[in-house]
């Protein structure tokens, strides 16, 4: 999806070799297309948000517990999902920012490389498996 080799700015993990510019740009424009796919869907979210506010406003008349009840779990379905969209954009912008400052590939706990493999699965990614997983046990 990336490249084939290691995922950094900097020196490939595999190689050594620095990262060229064309393998750069490959890399900017994946991200770039994860940031653009990402902010289009949290648009259109907000829209259906917005449209769901203002028919819940119009349409509340008469509303029983069920219906109120309906209501609040879909406004927080939407609240979540717009939450989350925030989130994974300000994720992809944060990896192109890293891409820019030349740290992008490598773990904010321990400086190694991050596995292409988790790379490409989860392009934003900033910690190697093994420092996203003693934080997670840190903050369970």
């Amino acid at each position: 999806m990336l490249v084939n080799s290691a995922v950094v700015t900097g020196k490939t993990a595999e190689t050594g070799k620095r990262r060229t510019p064309e393998e750069v740009e490959q890399i900017r424009a994946v991200l770039r297309s994860r940031f653009e796919q990402l902010d289009t869907e949290y648009e259109s979210a907000l829209a259906e948000n917005q449209q769901l506010r203002l028919v819940e406003i119009g349409d509340a008349a008469g509303d029983d517990q069920a219906d109120s009840g309906s209501k609040t779990a879909e406004r927080d379905a939407a609240t979540s999902l717009l939450r989350t969209l925030l989130d994974r954009r300000a994720q992809a912008e944060l990896a192109l920012q890293r891409l820019t400052d030349g740290s992008y590939g490598y773990c904010e706990g321990c400086a190694n490389p991050i596995p292409v493999a988790r790379l490409e699965v989860f392009p934003s990614a900033t910690t190697c498996v093994t420092c996203k997983a003693n934080r997670e046990r840190r903050a369970g």
